[in-house]
């Protein structure tokens, strides 16, 4: 038995996980001396020159990259990565075949390499390793080598490990063999990349709960410490993922981060005259990517446990947020028609919301059970404010196969044809004073290497939206309220004002919410804000797609990002291999402006969290909500008397 174990009948198990555990220690027990991987690496990289051409089998299949490095890290530690490069203007999702519509999160089985790559460096490899080291100050500068890869801390004297070690978020393999460790910081489960961490013959009795966010760990070396014994012997029987799946399961909840602020975008002289004056019309937006229950797997999401990532918790979590924070418009993606129909519209008609919905187009060719797990975009809205005039579903295929200028290219086949993205545009009359209010909900392609067709989508949304727009304008105005109900009503404005009269669709306040998977210096949201884009914009990557490749991307729709006056969120999607921006509230700024918006999640508790969904965070995205005020039209021509047919109402 190797030193420490203790003396029970599960030490004398030896299982192929327990056997690995033994070879692995054994051979980091040889390397001892000063240096020795270093000067290990340094002799194998030395050219020799050989006298004869050497026959390779050339059927031999090339070891993954990813295959365990750690007794032979290279001087540069870097070793060539099949995880494409990221994309300039897109989030990088972690292997393309892992068809996930949300971006981001890194697949367990394969742990790949990190999506957000680390600084440039010429290495990546650190060996510390037998020099007797007592001490590891917070403020060392080893901390700030945070390109490292590859750590050896093996075989020193160090008796504590500062917490500090959490900066060095690249890591793949930390050896901290041959020390007096009697435990280690919890801070170490921030090191989501790791594949290796070696602990062999310390003096560790328990690990800390927070390993358990180490999901793409395929070694912990626990031998020769005096382990307790139902640790080891998961370990031994079931090798690490198991150990790393218990010790995620049992952590306890940490504590909730503060709540999060509203930005409030004017004055509060500015405010307090809005509040005061009678036709002043205000109303809010929701955005929020909910992670569909059939994405919410743990091979997607390992670092999460399983009982934060079970959809009986999670839904709860979400329809509590929705509740808390009342929006008029509710815009969700990632629902499914089950959850659509037996949980969201359930629950919110409750609250008085009425729903429109419509699921991604693969539903027309599945069955009725696998159906009702394809997800879509649901929009809710408060019934007793807002009267449902029109909803329609933009299939981005479909209207891009309808194009006469795609002329039906081999890239419009290949690449935008295959993805059955969509947006529901929704258009709402406020029941007191007719204004008219114009909703669309989008859920845009997540793969970075296809950038184009993210470009390609949002094109295909504005021109849809500007020809709704168009139509909805020609719609006679509502006719006015009886002077009883108006009496009756809560609110003077409907009395005060006459119902606005739309000149054209840019009239009409517009607001688009959706995961629109591209940050903020992507062509998707260059094009948005600017109203414009090149023909060869670098995020077409060199593919056509008719008029948008040889004129350019135009629209009249005036839209700014709801958050960009207050500074855009530091993230709206975390995980551990992606942090940033993908969401969006955009509205139109002729006749909207914004009065305050959702602040970012507290900083102190992400740093602490190495993604989400959480025990707190139900999704992987967070929510954004803004509330809007309405300018009224300042071409309001005289009102005439309207007419309307008996068939007007929901199409």
């Amino acid at each position: 038995m190797g030193q420490g174990s203790p003396g029970s009948a599960a030490s004398q198990i030896i299982t192929p996980h327990w056997q690995q555990q033994l070879l692995k220690c054994e051979m980091i027990r040889s390397s001892r001396s000063p240096h020795h991987r270093a000067r290990a690496s340094a002799m194998a990289s030395r050219t020799v020159t050989k006298s004869a051409i050497p026959i390779t089998n050339p059927n031999l299949v090339k070891p993954s990259p990813s295959a365990d490095v750690s007794e032979t890290a290279k001087d540069n530690g870097v070793t060539p990565s099949t995880t494409p490069a990221p994309t300039e203007g897109s989030p990088n999702a972690v292997g393309a075949a892992v068809n996930h519509p949300s971006s981001t999160v890194a697949p367990i089985a394969e742990a790949p390499r990190p999506t957000v790559k680390p600084p440039q460096n010429t290495w990546g490899s650190l060996d510390m390793g037998g020099v007797n080291i007592k001490t590891l100050p917070p403020s060392s500068g080893l901390f700030t080598f945070t390109f490292l890869i590859n750590l050896y801390l093996n075989h020193n004297a160090l008796s504590t490990l500062p917490p500090e070690i959490s900066k060095l978020r690249h890591l793949e393999l930390l050896d901290l063999s041959g020390n007096n460790l009697s435990t280690v910081p919890p801070e170490l489960g921030m090191l989501t990349h790791l594949k290796e961490l070696y602990l062999f013959d310390n003096h560790i009795a328990t690990l800390p709960p927070e390993l358990g966010s180490l999901h793409q760990l395929q070694t912990i070396g626990v031998e020769g410490n005096p382990m307790d014994a139902s640790l080891k012997a998961i370990v031994q029987k079931d090798g690490t993922p198991a150990l790393i799946s218990y010790l995620r399961d049992s952590c306890p909840v940490p504590a909730p981060p503060p709540e999060r602020l509203w930005k409030n975008l004017f004055t509060t002289p500015e405010r307090d005259a809005m509040l005061a004056d009678p036709n002043t019309e205000t109303f809010s937006a929701l955005c929020y990517n909910i992670l569909c229950e059939k994405y919410a797997t743990e091979r997607l999401y390992g670092y999460t446990p399983s009982w934060a990532l079970s959809w009986d918790y999670r839904k709860e979590l979400i329809l509590t947020e929705l509740m808390n924070y009342d929006a008029d418009f509710l815009c969700l993606q990632e629902v499914d028609i089950a959850q659509y129909e037996d949980y969201f519209v359930k629950h919110l008609q409750e609250q008085d919301y009425g729903g429109v919905y419509f699921p991604k187009s693969r539903y027309k060719t599945m069955s009725d059970a696998d159906r009702r797990q394809v997800d879509g975009c649901a929009t809710f809205y408060k019934a007793d404010k807002y009267q449902l005039v029109e909803k329609h579903v933009i299939e981005f295929s479909t209207v891009a196969m309808q194009r006469p200028d795609f002329k039906k290219t081999d890239d419009m086949f290949n690449r935008v044809l295959g993805k059955d993205h969509i947006a529901v545009v929704c258009l709402f009359e406020n029941k007191e004073t007719g204004t008219r209010i114009i909703v669309a909900n989008a859920h845009i392609h997540w793969d970075p290497a296809y950038r184009d067709v993210k470009l390609v989508q949002a094109a295909l949304l504005v021109d849809e939206i500007e020809k709704i727009a168009h139509d909805f304008a020609k719609y006679p105005p509502r006719p006015p309220i009886s002077q009883s109900a108006a009496s009756d009503s809560d609110s003077g404005a409907s009395s005060s004002r006459p119902p606005p009269v739309y000149t054209d669709g840019s009239k009409i306040p517009l607001v688009i919410c959706g995961d629109f998977n591209s940050v903020p210096d992507s062509g998707v949201y260059e094009f948005l804000s600017n109203g414009s884009a090149p023909p060869d914009h670098p995020d077409f990557m060199s593919h056509l797609y008719g008029k948008y490749t040889t004129d350019g991307l135009r629209h009249r729709l005036g839209l700014k990002s709801a958050y960009a006056p207050a500074g855009e969120l530091p993230v709206t999607n975390y995980t551990p291999s992606f942090q940033g921006v993908i969401d969006y509230i955009w509205y139109s700024t002729a006749n909207l402006a914004v009065n305050a918006v959702l602040g970012e999640v507290d900083k102190s508790y992400l740093e602490k969290v190495v993604g989400f969904p959480n025990a707190h965070f139900p999704s992987d995205h967070v929510c954004l909500v803004s509330e809007f005020r309405v300018k009224p039209p300042r071409d309001n021509p005289p009102r005439l008397p309207p007419v309307f047919s008996t068939s007007n109402g929901v199409h």
